[in-house]
């Protein structure tokens, strides 16, 4: 990485159509997210659910949060006929995007206040295969540049961003829209968004599957734990192979991430990325409903909270993507984190306030600078991390701890709001505020590790 390349020279990278590829995977990562989030939100809000319900209801995305337990399986496994068609990581993708569209055409199909199981079951399946896919897309994106390419890392993390965000938002935007047109039902609505994902299954036949040597290293390994057992006068040889295949499948992974950065410097850094997100992640979660009980419409929301927010989002991933490139990810990191921070108060301003629209306007800029900002550096971030032999397994263990803050732990942000705050949505968004600066001084007491890591993953672009 040179800290003097110009923004010209920057920005030709984007014209590499494998980050093309990686921006459409992005909006099929990002989508899934509307069908069981904000849609599924206001859906269940029109039908006279309780905030707690809601909140409650968002348990499903705990899957995201321990994907990591089934991502060696997603390096290993082959796909019957599909793999062969489409190679590892495609195969992957565009199972479980089948399994995406089966499974929101099914919740377009309830009546949803008499089918919450149901609708709760169909979500589960939603979750389960798109956090599966993110596995697949992560490991995608990583492997389709060469390590002689990690100059490319933050432009691939941009395309990344912004293809999720327009997944998740301007997508999203639809049907929001959709809902407030005379005589039409969020069932209705779930029809359209099935098509959506269905064309967005497509994408997978224009994309190339990377290459890898991850084939030979994992066989060395097997060989390498077969002659261990053989040499420890193991009786039962039928069992060698299987044995050195589970154990390169489900132990060596861990034990590379663990043994490269070291047991504490590891344990720091899946601290600091568990921490990172959660202000942001509670407020995300009952940010529809917020928006709703203040007074704005489907119409607004769609304006704002989707599509202001996605274009935002967007345009600022690649200044925050520039960012990155010349003065480091890390430093990317602290002034995101800062800046979520204050974006969080500004809704606690239109809390105060009332829903006034110059208010929203602006807290949807700063909002959407931040998540933009830092998503793009801890993509990139957590990309430097992972080694190339376990893509899948050590984005999505690391990923997975992200996701735990805007998952499992927002899954209570209704009860946070409901009973600990008796509905003061002003203190509740100063909380969310201050949740952000534990990890802030974490990233401080770790800086100068993070530093290194950050040196010596650009120093291999440079051989």
């Amino acid at each position: 990485m040179s800290n003097t390349l110009s923004i010209k020279e920057y920005f030709s990278y984007f014209k590499d159509r494998r980050l093309i590829n990686i921006f459409i995977f992005g909006m099929a990562s990002g989508f899934p997210w509307v069908l069981i989030g904000s849609v599924m939100s206001a859906w269940l809000k029109d039908e006279g659910l309780s905030r707690s319900t809601i909140g409650l209801f968002g348990i499903v995305f705990g899957v995201y949060s321990i994907n990591f337990l089934w991502s060696p399986l997603i390096d290993r496994i082959k796909l019957p006929f599909l793999y062969k068609k489409l190679g590892q990581r495609r195969s992957w993708i565009f199972i479980c995007q089948l399994v995406i569209v089966l499974a929101t055409f099914s919740l377009s199909q309830l009546v949803i206040k008499d089918q919450l199981f149901l609708a709760a079951l169909f979500c589960f399946v939603v979750a389960l295969a798109s956090a599966t896919q993110d596995i697949s897309i992560d490991a995608f994106r990583i492997d389709t540049l060469a390590e002689s390419e990690s100059h490319k890392t933050t432009a691939a993390a941009a395309m990344a961003t912004s293809g999720w965000w327009s997944g998740y938002a301007l997508l999203g935007a639809i049907p929001f829209y959709i809902a407030d047109f005379p005589n039409w039902q969020w069932a209705d609505v779930y029809l359209i968004l099935t098509g959506l994902m269905l064309l967005l299954c497509f994408a997978v036949f224009f994309a190339k599957e990377p290459t890898s040597n991850r084939d030979i290293i994992q066989a060395e390994l097997e060989r390498n734990y077969q002659l261990a057992l053989a040499n420890s006068q193991f009786q039962l040889k039928a069992l060698q192979k299987p044995i050195a295949w589970l154990m390169v499948t489900l132990i060596e992974p861990f034990k590379v991430f663990f043994k490269k950065n070291g047991v504490k410097s590891a344990l720091a850094l899946l601290a600091f990325i568990f921490l990172f997100k959660i202000g942001e992640a509670f407020l995300a979660r009952m940010s529809i409903v917020f928006y709703k009980e203040i007074g704005f419409s489907n119409t607004q929301i769609a304006n704002y909270s989707k599509l202001g927010t996605g274009i935002i989002t967007i345009i600022f991933a690649f200044f925050g993507s520039i960012f990155n490139h010349r003065y480091g990810i890390v430093k990317g990191l602290m002034i995101s984190g800062i800046a979520m921070a204050a974006s969080n108060l500004m809704f606690s301003v239109i809390a105060i306030q009332g829903p006034k629209e110059h208010l929203y306007v602006l807290a949807i800029i700063i909002d959407g600078f931040t998540q933009a900002w830092s998503l793009v550096a801890m993509v990139a971030f957590i990309s430097m991390l992972c080694d190339r032999a376990f893509t899948a397994t050590h984005y999505a263990l690391l990923a997975s701890l992200g996701n735990l803050g805007r998952t499992v732990l927002s899954s209570y942000s209704g009860v946070v709001i409901d009973d600990w705050l008796n509905g003061n949505w002003a203190l509740f968004f100063v909380l969310t505020a201050l949740m952000v600066i534990p990890s802030l001084l974490f990233l401080w007491l770790i800086r100068k590790k993070l530093y290194i890591l950050e040196k010596n993953f650009h120093a291999t672009s440079r051989r």
